[in-house]
């Protein structure tokens, strides 16, 4: 039995080593073939060994890995647009926010004062995103100005940018995610200049923004227990600056001293009851609005229990955008409206 086994597998191998031989006499005489008529071999040339590609490490975004610049700037927003070209919607910049800049594999969220807006030809002049893009990285290269990425953003990367930060700056961010992104960096000894810009979907514009960093500068004060008392007792409510995570519920630290002294005031009058009343300013959609004043005034009761106030003293509703204190026009306004009222039940 193992004889015959043997014999047969001989038999196989001496088979399978023939037809070898054979295919490659063929492959030989009709490459041998080709090369003699020549016409074949000089239209189409023979397909390269191709090898697996290796996998490159990703580089990780280092903002001090960037030069510094020290190269004079003028006034923000710092940066003329090319002749024929015109900023469409000439919004006027936003003293502080944050916006999203793509440097190739996630966002930076930088903090500080913004520049957005749709760029267009002005009549009679045709639009070009290739004119525009070399002008715009010429003058950002003269000022010392690094390009940091031109690439597409991946979809599920664009969801990371808060909705309301999106739809306020969509001007500025333009058709991000689906045409692709060049963003830059300008490194200067007390401040970071960013800039970023993406085609938008119509074929005739492009969306870019600009943020210088600065430091955030606290301008409002804290409203005193005893203070509170006595705006309840006369008009039955009080405006209140909460801060919160940017499109968040999230109660930031430096706003624990205000929500300790609507606790004392709680305490100070064991008879007092209270409704938490969110507010927001427009920007963005009516009902995202409505439901993030809801969250946050629940929030600020929540933080109230949390501190050993009996919750049945206590009403959350959210306003949303429907009750502004002052003019949403402007960024000031906008800033008045964004609140925590207090009011007497």
């Amino acid at each position: 039995m193992n004889t015959t086994t043997n014999l047969l597998k001989k038999m196989n191998l001496g088979k399978t080593a023939a037809i070898a031989l054979s295919v490659l006499a063929i492959s030989c005489n009709s490459s041998g073939k080709k090369d003699q008529e020549g016409t074949e071999n000089d239209s189409i040339p023979a397909a390269e060994e191709t090898t697996a590609p290796t996998t490159a490490k990703a580089k990780v975004f280092d903002i001090n890995a960037y030069p510094v610049s020290e190269k004079a700037l003028g006034a923000f927003p710092y940066f003329n647009l090319p002749e024929g070209y015109y900023n469409y919607n000439k919004n006027k910049p936003v003293d502080y926010d944050r916006a999203y800049f793509w440097v190739g594999d996630h966002f930076e969220k930088p903090e500080g004062k913004i520049f957005y807006d749709y760029v267009r030809a002005k009549e009679g002049k045709s639009y070009s995103d290739l004119e525009l893009s070399k002008n715009i990285e010429q003058i950002i290269t003269e000022a010392g100005g690094v390009k940091i990425t031109e690439s597409k953003v991946p979809q599920d990367s664009v969801s990371n940018i808060p909705e309301n930060n999106g739809l306020k700056y969509k001007d500025g961010y333009g058709f991000i995610g689906q045409m692709p992104t060049v963003t830059y960096l300008i490194r200067r000894t007390d401040r970071n200049i960013w800039i970023q810009h993406t085609p938008t979907d119509d074929g005739s514009s492009i969306g870019w923004m600009i943020l210088e960093t600065k430091p955030f500068k606290v301008t409002a004060s804290l409203i005193k227990a005893e203070a509170m008392k006595q705006e309840l007792d006369k008009t039955g409510h009080i405006a209140l600056y909460v801060n919160f995570d940017t499109d968040k519920a999230t109660i930031k630290a430096d706003s624990k001293p205000a929500i300790d002294e609507i606790k004392k005031l709680l305490n100070s009058d064991p008879k007092l009851r209270i409704r938490i009343e969110g507010h927001t300013d427009n920007s963005g959609a009516a009902a995202h609005n409505l439901k993030l004043s809801e969250e946050r005034a629940k929030s600020v009761k929540d933080a109230l229990v949390a501190g050993g106030v009996n919750g049945t003293r206590l009403e959350s509703k959210g306003m949303g955008q429907t009750v502004p204190l002052a003019d949403n026009g402007t960024e000031d306004g906008k800033a008045k409206n964004r609140r925590v009222e207090i009011v007497k039940l």
